[in-house]
């Protein structure tokens, strides 16, 4: 028995540290929800999450640049739905002026109209959806997953470039001759209307499956991250428990190793 040394107190102490150091841990775990309190938690984990956590923040951007262009669709779509009622009231205003019945003066209120609904057709051609054009024709690339590749978002042309819907809009219908040209040509734009509306509409539909397969994908992603860095509260709150009483027993039985080396001093009364 020695007094200098006590190599019983050395090694509770020294387990003591260890129970005092993982009580720490999973007090921090239990407070933070996170298992990775610190890359020497689990460095690889660390890294993998890392990387996770901005592949969803990828997703989450695509996520947006895919409801924008469904947004801008829809409302591409909003505007058809008039220019279809705007055109289909031009050719039954061109049919209605080829009546024998009606006098030149008749045809030229019928022409009056004609040239309104015209105008506003070409009106809706100039509009745009945040600055972007809603009808030059343009293909716009949407972006449709994290790695930043695209989807064609097939355009819509209402310009005076497009001569079907050019050549309705800028008929005349003061005459007979030009209320037959005139139908022809809005039967032409209204079947041009007709083909740009199902082309927004397959857009539409093709977004929609990108959104889901995004928001699918998110969900998976955030799985996989929780699995690594989130903490289970049960387990850890038993394993606190644990480390608590070890804690409490270890700096009972380190008391007791530091009064061993007084039971020297009855040996020397």
């Amino acid at each position: 028995m020695v007094i200098n040394t006590n190599t019983t107190a050395q090694s509770a102490a020294t387990l003591l540290e260890q129970s005092s150091a993982n009580l720490s841990t999973s007090l921090m775990r239990l407070s933070s929800g996170s298992k990775i309190t610190s890359p020497a938690s689990d460095s690889a984990g660390l890294a993998v999450s890392m990387k996770l956590n901005a592949q969803i923040a990828r997703t989450g951007a695509a996520q947006g640049n895919v409801n924008n262009a469904v947004s801008f669709n829809q409302t591409q779509d909003g505007y058809l739905q008039q220019v279809n009622t705007a055109l289909t009231r031009m050719s039954e205003l061109a049919i209605s002026a080829q009546d024998v019945t009606k006098t030149t003066s008749d045809r030229q209120l019928y022409n009056q109209e004609y040239q309104t609904l015209g105008a506003y057709v070409n009106d809706v051609a100039t509009k745009s959806f945040n600055g972007v054009s809603l009808f030059n024709g343009n293909t716009l690339k949407v972006t449709t997953d994290s790695e930043g590749a695209t989807f064609s978002n097939v355009g819509v042309n209402l310009s005076s470039s497009n001569t079907t819907y050019a050549s309705a809009t800028g008929g005349d219908i003061s005459s007979v001759s030009g209320a037959q040209s005139a139908v022809t040509s809005t039967e032409n734009a209204i079947t041009q209307l007709a083909s740009d509306r199902a082309s927004i509409g397959a857009n539409e539909e093709t977004l929609g499956y990108y959104s889901n397969q995004l928001s699918s994908l998110s969900n998976n992603l955030s799985a996989a991250t929780s699995q690594i860095t989130d903490v289970d509260v049960a387990t850890e709150s038993t394993n606190y428990a644990k480390q608590n009483i070890l804690v409490q027993s270890g700096t009972a039985m380190l008391a007791q190793a530091n009064s061993m080396p007084q039971s020297v001093l009855r040996l020397l009364s």
